[in-house]
């Protein structure tokens, strides 16, 4: 087997290992980690966008643009075996940084990474658009990042609120919020005061 068949092979398995991750969009493969009994445990730094820069589609890049350049190089050019395996590795590193940089600023968008904080329940201020009885459950409107959205209310102390009455959120457990009216003064400051307290 000669450098040019080594090459072929590789460009082959990297293509092909490319194109069916993007067929069937399993680009988020997880590669097993690597520990050496009484080294040191690094792990990939990860970009702004969450995705390391040595993944699937990465190594993949890399293979293929290793073998193209390699092939070409040793078979059309008759380059020295060394020197054609440097430019090839120069090759393939050039290749899985422009597909990484294309990953990272073109398809990946910054809104894709949920903050939880962002739809945190304590505190949020709504409206009623049915009545909760005495230990009896409602329904509250509020907006949230946008969207308007309902959920199940409850008193917060258990006593009866009526509908159309604007209310703020104490606690949410198990999808049920538990409300205070707005006007009522401690409202604000037990939000704020269980907000901070977590």
């Amino acid at each position: 087997m000669t450098w040019s068949d080594v090459y072929l092979v590789c460009f082959l398995v990297g293509l092909t290992l490319s194109l069916a991750s993007v067929l069937t969009g399993s680009g988020h493969v997880h590669l097993p980690h690597v520990h050496v009994a009484h080294g040191p445990h690094v792990h990939a730094a990860h970009g702004k966008s969450g995705l390391a820069p040595l993944n699937f589609g990465t190594l993949t890049a890399f293979l293929a643009w290793f073998g193209g350049a390699g092939f070409l190089l040793t078979r059309y050019y008759g380059i020295w075996p060394w020197l054609g395996l440097a430019a090839a590795v120069v090759a393939g590193i050039a290749g899985a940084a422009a597909v990484f940089w294309f990953v990272t600023t073109v398809l990946v968008s910054p809104e894709e990474n949920l903050d939880p904080a962002d739809y945190e329940m304590v505190g949020v201020h709504g409206r009623l658009t049915s009545s909760i009885g005495a230990g009896g459950t409602g329904e509250l409107v509020y907006s949230q990042q946008g969207t308007r959205r309902t959920t199940c209310a409850r008193s917060a102390e258990g006593d009866a609120i009526a509908k159309g009455t604007e209310v703020i959120v104490m606690r949410y457990e198990r999808g049920i919020a538990y409300v205070r009216p707005w006007d009522d003064d401690v409202a604000l400051s037990n939000a704020s005061n269980q907000r901070v307290g977590r």
